[in-house]
């Protein structure tokens, strides 16, 4: 389902026009990206939570050619649902 399909569907069922539904939908959206981009917990109750999860540096070996690197500390997008 894409963004697209999501606020037609929103648009059909409240009666709303898509234009409107879909400046809802961007910046829903965009807020998620902002709380993730500062490290922010957005949680929304009774739909999931999201958060930055931060991976340690480590070590990692390539095992063709058995050359021994370092991976860098980093961090990534984690989403859960909620249970419902």
């Amino acid at each position: 389902m894409t963004k697209a399909d999501v606020v037609e569907l929103i648009a059909e069922k409240t009666g709303f026009t898509a234009k409107d539904v879909k400046v809802v939908v961007e910046q829903f959206l965009d807020e998620i990206k902002n709380c993730l981009q500062n490290d922010k917990h957005l949680e929304v109750r009774g739909f999931g939570t999201f958060k930055v999860k931060k991976h340690k540096a480590r070590k990692a070996r390539n095992p063709k050619p058995t050359k021994k690197s370092r991976c860098r500390q980093r961090r990534r997008p984690f989403s859960r649902s909620a249970a419902n």
